[in-house]
Formats: C-alpha cells, sequence, structure tokens
C-alpha cells in the first residue's frame, strides 16, 4: 500500500517534466477504411463544374433552377456546366425521369472543383430529385 503513493508522485513528476507532451484525441474509427466516406464539400466562392450522366434506360430530364430550362439527357450522355462563384445563392440541379420512373442521385467529387452526379435507376420512390451545393460548400441530395 506504501508503494502507491510513491509511484503516483514519480509519475507525476515524470510526465510534469516531459516537454510537448499532447494528449490523444479518439476518433470513431480505427483506420483510414473503417471511417466512411467523407461528406463532398466545395470552398464557398469557388467555381464549381457540375457534371450530370444519365445511367439509365430512359430519358431524364435536367434542371438548372436558377436561370434554364430543362434539358433532355439520353441513356448513357452526359453534360457540364459550370457554377460561377461570388454572391450566386445555392446552386440546385433539379432531374426526374420522363417516364416517372424513380431515379437514384449518386454524388462524387473527383477533384476540388467537380461535382460528379450519376443519375441510375432504383430508389424508393419518388426517388431522388435534386441536388443542392449550399452556400456553405455542402453538397446535400433530394
Amino acid at each position: 500500500m506504501r508503494l502507491f503513493p510513491i509511484a503516483l508522485v514519480a509519475t507525476t513528476l515524470i510526465l510534469g517534466q516531459t516537454p510537448h507532451l499532447e494528449p490523444a484525441l479518439a476518433g470513431t474509427c480505427t483506420a483510414r477504411f473503417s471511417c466512411g466516406a467523407q461528406p463532398i464539400r466545395f470552398i464557398p466562392g469557388r467555381r464549381v463544374t457540375v457534371e450530370v450522366v444519365n445511367q439509365t434506360s430512359s430519358l431524364v430530364l435536367l434542371e438548372r433552377v436558377q436561370g434554364t430550362s430543362a434539358i433532355p439527357l439520353r441513356p448513357g450522355q452526359d453534360v457540364q456546366f459550370e457554377r460561377w462563384g461570388g454572391t450566386e445563392p445555392n446552386v440546385s440541379v433539379v432531374f426526374w425521369d420522363q417516364t416517372a420512373l424513380p431515379l437514384k442521385a449518386n454524388v462524387a467529387q473527383p477533384n476540388l472543383k467537380t461535382l460528379r452526379i450519376v443519375l441510375r435507376p432504383g430508389g424508393r420512390p419518388p426517388g431522388d430529385r435534386s441536388v443542392y451545393i449550399l452556400n456553405d460548400g455542402r453538397v446535400k441530395v433530394y
């Protein structure tokens, strides 16, 4: 019993003398692969190229909510447009299958300035209908 207080004091003195000792922070994952995908995020105010790819077997209609009419996107076709930075509000892309089938939107960020939206058949009705790049740079699928 008498050795415990001595060991406690010795440990305190040793750790107190160690320079640059910083506490470790525990995370919820143990390796890079078990952490899950990082959320897609862009730097607010910077230009972003949006690529949309139709991987369905039917015609998909695509519309940038701000200032465009619907663009028909044939099966296998893709389209690109650029979002200008600055004060432009949330950028949104709305899409729907011409035959009213539900769509699944898979989003990816192949580089720092590109958002790729791949439209595939599936999902629960009504499926995914839009993708937003919010003012803070986050990407949301609705």
